[in-house]
């Protein structure tokens, strides 16, 4: 059996940066299709155009990729009832506790994001890792 991970919306930004380190370990997590939610899909799209000048059309031929390469959780009634829960017990912002609840209920035990702390468990069974720490 193997272990499910998730892959927070960072990793994805990271593959495409000129930081070759970050880029690396992304490109590496990435290869082995993790698990992510239409939320990491739509955030890369946004941030990528946003903040690093991908043209839409690149932004979206990078989304179809992930598509095709991850396995790929909806955001629905249930992640959000899930996230609002997770953000009280963990004093979590809404985005981050939609990425935590989406790995919850895809059965990850691993997260991998640089955006939350390195090493907390939620719910004794998911936990955070700093891909970049390694």
């Amino acid at each position: 059996m193997t272990v499910r991970v998730f892959a927070d919306t960072n990793l994805f930004i990271y593959a495409e940066s000129q930081d070759q380190h970050k880029s690396a370990c992304a490109l590496t997590i990435i290869e082995n299709s993790p698990v992510i939610s239409t939320q990491v899909i739509n955030e890369t799209v946004s941030v990528l155009t946003r903040k690093h000048g991908f043209l839409l059309s690149e932004a979206h031929e990078i989304a179809k990729s992930l598509l095709d390469l991850c396995e790929v959780i909806a955001v629905d009634t249930e992640t959000v009832r899930k996230a609002i829960d997770l953000a009280k017990r963990y004093s979590l912002s809404h985005w981050d506790s939609l990425i935590v609840a989406a790995a919850l209920m895809a059965d990850c035990r691993t997260l991998y994001s640089e955006d939350m702390q390195h090493g907390l468990v939620f719910d004794k069974q998911l936990a955070v890792v700093n891909p970049f720490l390694l």
